[in-house]
């Protein structure tokens, strides 16, 4: 079955270059037919993302800083007087203090903590509010992103496995109260990728080979395979599913130990 995004509209929020996650997301969405709106925050990822939006058709960029309420507001505004109704946002932002992503846990800054819960948690339920406003009577689609860190202790993820364990618990919660209008909600949770974001983390290249090793697929995550993923749950095909937390880490989830031939 080939899955369909034509007439859908959405906005994709936190593609920093071509190797991002949301950028993965993007193309998979782009090629089975959605239009597509991006977000950035600041002048230097706007220069990164404009020529990414224009290879696939898009002429619409917005500078957000989801810290900012006037911003946020501006953002939809202009969604709203482009299209006026909005199928589906790719909610990809999240941040800390990387000085506080090599050390231990208990070091954890209060004024990180604060920003760190901010920016990759609550920013979802002020998109999500800003989000539903706009999407049609028949609902729509809210996808974010999280990482097995929330729930299993990941060596200097830190303050943001809390963090993504608060975002998760927010899909669930806005998954309920927007379930009624029809606005399903959920999150993708791939393996260690190398990203931007991802090389900010401590260990992340041993983090990336160990789970390449021992995985039941002896692989981690693509951006294909996490676009494909959003692409069936943004789509009519993930029409009954929402609340969920979806992991695409080729089964690493699942294992208690390494593999044998992995076992020092």
């Amino acid at each position: 079955m080939t899955i369909s995004m034509q007439g859908k509209r959405g906005l994709i929020m936190g593609v920093a270059n071509d190797r991002s996650i949301a950028w993965g997301i993007a193309k998979a969405m782009h090629e089975a037919g959605a239009e597509l709106a991006f977000t950035y925050q600041g002048e230097a990822f706007g220069k990164r993302l404009e020529p990414l939006a224009a290879s696939i058709g898009s002429d619409i960029t917005v500078d957000v800083d989801v810290t900012d309420d006037a911003s946020m507001d501006n953002a939809f505004a202009t969604l709203k007087d482009r299209w006026g109704t909005l199928d589906f946002v790719v909610h990809a932002i999240a941040y800390s203090d990387k000085t506080e992503l090599t050390g231990r846990f208990i070091n954890t800054s209060r004024e990180n903590f604060k920003n760190s819960l901010s920016i990759s948690c609550y920013s979802l339920i002020d998109v999500a509010r800003r989000a539903a406003e706009l999407m049609p009577e028949e609902g729509g689609t809210i996808l974010t992103l999280t990482y097995q860190g929330s729930n299993q202790v990941t060596p200097f993820y830190n303050v943001m496995g809390v963090a993504k364990a608060a975002l998760e618990s927010a899909v669930r919660y806005l998954a309920n109260d927007l379930g009624p209008q029809g606005v399903r909600v959920n999150a993708i949770s791939p393996g260690p990728m190398k990203t931007l974001a991802g090389a900010a983390i401590g260990g992340a290249r041993k983090t990336f080979r160990y789970t390449e090793a021992n995985a039941p697929t002896r692989s981690n995550a693509t951006l294909e395979a996490v676009g494909g993923t959003a692409v069936y749950l943004a789509s009519d095909a993930g029409a009954c599913t929402t609340g969920e937390i979806i992991r695409v880490d080729g089964g690493f989830h699942v294992l208690g130990m390494p593999q044998p031939e992995n076992l020092a």
